[in-house]
């Protein structure tokens, strides 16, 4: 096989299906008979001059995949695979791709410099191929200049798969080097020179201490800059990434240098083509990113030794950097408002904009009103349109008194605007500012209103009006709707919506049967405006949310109908049924709130139940997820009477529990398990076997995502709370896993703000776990079976205090467990918790918490506790 391994590899790209087909057969067997092999000889083929250009670039392809994969648990089997090679065959791998980054052959310099990158990733942290960076820079000044293009190439892709703490400061200090002389004007070669600045993308990350000394600063700066200059298109826009990358990375530190930035992104901005041009807004954006955060993490109020000043950039820059952006806003393209991945400088100027909105508040305002109101009635559409976006971009940041006059002067005139500008795209734009007008300044929590019993109706009728407009203006007026119902859902009695509640939802439907309601994402926003509108909804209507059920169920049953469909028109009839089911989910959950509309919701529930189970049906392998969130609303109002639904529904749901890929859907039939126990309690029995040896099995699996595991924790609680002493025969498996998962989430110091929010939500489902279980076994026989827990749970609690990072949500759970083992246990709990390192702390800084359902959880917990102790 080795020997024909080239007309494999060119065979594997054959334009016939079954020559293609035969060649990948033939190097999965190569693969998997002889991996030692397979690998020499694909590295052989890409160092090989003999070769040809295709069979080298799939033979690089090919060793890169075999050692990296996307998902988690298939990257460790690959790592680990790699590593038990044996080391002459790794060796000689290596030599190879080293060789091949010699090759005059571009593509296949290129494709060794990512291997040699995925292998250093590998091998690095294991401490092994120490010498691969110093054999790499040791001749970069003597070869020549594909060889040296290569060289930082490849030190580029090695700063991005390898952490920083890997490589040594001194390594760091030479590669940074390198890539910044290769960027160095007095460098001959604009290959090198582009190779070098992108390379230094990856490198900033292991910059740190160069940061954060002023000459080395200053240096890299001082090339970054000339390098925005540079007459090379390519080498401009990857001079001003870096640049975007610095504004986030080091922020702290780039104050002495922004007098410079600004004027070369103002130039770049007006003057350079667009990837440049959109590069040096994007950093004005990143700006605003890094201000809006240190304001939000510190609320403004910095002290003089706060470790993370805000050097208010935005502020000073904004008497020059508004002007600049709203020049962008009239460099609009033709057809941006039908393209739906678009992005132009019109675009990125309008969204970098609306960040420094955010950032300033008030103070753009008065920068932006005169643009708007010398455009928005000029007879060129641009600007009209780039009017009105200026003025949708900054509704977010200043303050309601600022904005709601503005808006009130506006408002008439943007109504008139969409149902008569002769302008798609300025009627786009209105749509999407109204929409905005009412997502931020409409609702219960303003003082002033926007939307007013004078105004309400031609609101409506205008919104109503563009939904028959082409499919991008419609589906803004979809989303101007949607907040519209949004801004009124705290109101009880009459809603202003009311009176066109009927004329709302009909005009709705209409939209999802248009021909063309599969562009611009419309069907979608017609149906999830119609939840909303539903959502907010009142008592006055639900006669009229009721007589929506069969129009849904109908439409649900007409998707059932279709056979033999193509894969094209399979994914359009799965995606709408995930609509059709979102929205009979959100009526469910409407009609069965309330006890007037419950009963007579009823009369369908059978039909709906069964409409369901035909799309689970008609999917060979997955489960519908949304089919499974409308079953478990379902569940939450049938209560009891769902038990005669699960002989035919557990299959379905023990497909969705086995669904590790999906994990999202392993996630939601989890929440449905619990929903079903709530419902059915202990009816849930007879299934209850299937149940938990599913979840017992997802907990030990490390192919599921580590997010599905918290709930599934909190789903042992519901299923102890609906059979009560029955769990008895699960402990002996549930127990040890929620210990160890405790062990496991108790130690967290020095873990980042992501790892300190998962550790939050483990810790919470362990608890409800335990909440559960406890509560379960309440006043029956068998609450001795518990005595041996005990300790363990009491020493996770004191554990967890001690750490003082949880969240008030496991505060509240973890009072909640200290109560529910002193009110099952009894006096058995009670010396436990006496003896407690902190229960005593615990309790007391509970009961003074100014969050009131911690304080009502610390009271009951306080009851038990003494009526425990007092025994």
């Amino acid at each position: 096989m080795a020997n024909e391994v080239t007309q494999v590899l060119l065979n594997a790209q054959s334009i016939d299906g079954s020559v293609r087909k035969h060649a990948e057969e033939s190097l999965k067997q190569f693969q998997e008979q002889n991996l030692a092999g397979f690998l020499l000889s694909l590295s052989g083929e890409l160092a090989s001059e003999e070769k040809p250009v295709d069979s080298r670039k799939l033979a690089g392809l090919i060793l890169k995949n075999a050692l990296d994969a996307k998902e988690q648990h298939r990257k460790f089997e690959l790592v680990q695979r790699w590593l038990s090679l044996d080391v002459g065959v790794k060796t000689q791998i290596k030599t190879c791709l080293l060789q091949t980054l010699t090759s005059p052959v571009h593509e296949a310099r290129s494709t060794a410099s990512q291997v040699i990158a995925k292998v250093a990733g590998i091998e690095l942290p294991q401490k092994q191929w120490p010498e691969l960076i110093g054999s790499l820079l040791s001749s970069i000044h003597q070869v020549p200049v594909h060889v040296k293009q290569a060289t930082l190439e490849t030190l580029g892709y090695l700063c991005e798969e390898v952490s920083p703490d890997v490589v040594e400061q001194d390594q760091v200090n030479k590669i940074l080097t390198a890539v910044v002389q290769g960027m160095n004007p007095s460098e001959g070669s604009n290959d090198v020179k582009l190779a070098a600045t992108r390379a230094l993308y990856n490198a900033l990350s292991f910059a740190q201490a160069n940061f954060s000394n002023d000459m080395e600063r200053d240096y890299i700066m001082k090339v970054v800059c000339e390098s925005t200059l540079s007459p090379e298109v390519k080498i401009r826009q990857a001079a001003f990434e870096c640049l975007v990358s610095i504004s986030s990375s080091y922020y702290e530190k780039i104050a002495p240098y922004m007098q410079d930035i600004f004027n070369i992104t103002a130039k770049a901005v007006k003057e350079d083509e667009e990837p440049v041009a959109l590069q040096a807004i994007e950093f004005w954006s990143s700006i605003c990113d890094e201000e809006i955060d240190i304001l939000e993490d510190y609320g403004g109020d910095f002290t003089a030794d706060s470790e993370v000043p805000c050097f208010y950039f935005i502020k000073q820059a904004l008497p020059a950097l508004v002007p600049m952006l709203l020049e962008t806003l009239l460099k609009q393209e033709e057809d941006q408002d039908q393209d739906e991945g678009a992005w132009n400088l019109a675009m990125a100027g309008g969204t970098c904009l609306g960040l420094v909105a955010r950032t300033v508040g008030d103070d753009i305002v008065p920068l932006v009103m005169p643009f708007i109101e010398e455009n928005i009635s000029k007879p060129d559409w641009r600007q009209r349109e780039g009017a009105t976006y200026a003025f949708g971009s900054i509704l977010e940041g200043p303050s309601p008194n600022k904005l709601v006059p503005l808006v009130n002067v506006a408002l008439s005139f943007m109504l008139t605007a969409l149902t008569t500008d002769p302008n798609s795209h300025v009627k786009d734009t209105t749509a999407w500012t109204l929409g905005r007008i009412f997502e931020f300044l409409h609702g219960s929590t303003m003082e002033t209103a926007v939307v007013t019993p004078t105004n309400c109706q031609q609101i409506i009728t205008v919104l109503l009006q563009s939904m028959k407009d082409a499919p991008n203006v419609a589906e803004k007026a979809c989303g101007a709707l949607y907040f519209l119902a949004q801004g009124f859902e705290d109101i009880v009695q009459s809603s202003p919506l009311t009176p066109y509640f009927q004329e709302i939802v009909q005009s709705l439907l209409t939209v999802t049967h248009r021909e063309d309601a599969g562009e611009s994402r419309l069907r979608t926003a017609a149906y999830e405006t119609l939840n909303e509108v539903v959502r907010c909804s009142t008592d006055e209507t639900a006669a009229m949310v009721l007589q929506l059920v069969p129009v849904i169920m109908m439409e649900l049953h007409k998707t059932l109908e279709e056979q033999k469909l193509s894969s094209d028109e399979r994914q359009k009839q799965n995606e709408l049924q995930g609509l059709l089911c979102g929205c009979l989910q959100v009526i469910i959950q409407k009609l069965g709130s309330s006890d007037q509309t419950k009963y007579a919701f009823m009369q369908y529930a059978d039909q709906i139940m069964g409409l369901f189970l035909r799309v689970f049906a008609c999917r060979n392998a997955t489960v519908h997820e949304e089919a499974m969130l409308a079953i478990g609303a379902l569940a939450y109002s049938t209560g009891p009477d769902f038990a005669k639904y699960m002989p035919e529904f557990y299959k379905y749901l023990e497909m969705g529990l086995q669904n590790f890929e999906e994990y999202q859907v392993c996630a939601v039939t989890v929440g449905v398990v619990g929903d079903i126990c709530r419902a059915i309690e202990d009816k849930v029995l007879p299934w209850c076997d299937g149940i938990m040896t599913q979840l017992l099995k997802d907990l030990s699996s490390n192919q599921l995502h580590r997010s599905v595991k918290p709930p599934i924790f909190s789903c042992f609680g519901d299923i102890a709370l609906a059979i009560g002493e029955n769990f008895e025969k699960y402990l002996m498996y549930a127990m040890p896993m929620l210990q160890s998962a405790a062990e496991l989430s108790s130690h967290t110091s020095g873990a980042d703000d992501e790892m300190i929010d998962y550790t939050n939500l483990l810790r919470n489902g362990i608890l409800e776990a335990y909440s559960g279980i406890f509560q379960g076994f309440k006043s029956s026989p068998k609450t001795q079976l518990l005595i041996p827990y005990a300790p363990h749970i009491v020493q996770f609690l004191d554990l967890i205090y001690m750490e003082k990072d949880m969240d008030d949500v496991v505060m509240k759970t973890a009072i909640g467990v200290l109560g529910d083992l002193a009110d099952t246990l009894g006096s058995n709990a009670g010396s436990l918790i006496q003896q407690s390192l902190s229960s005593k702390d615990f309790l007391n800084e509970c009961l003074s918490s100014d969050d009131h359902l911690i304080k009502e959880s610390a009271e009951w917990a306080k009851l038990a506790i003494s009526r425990a102790i007092s025994v």
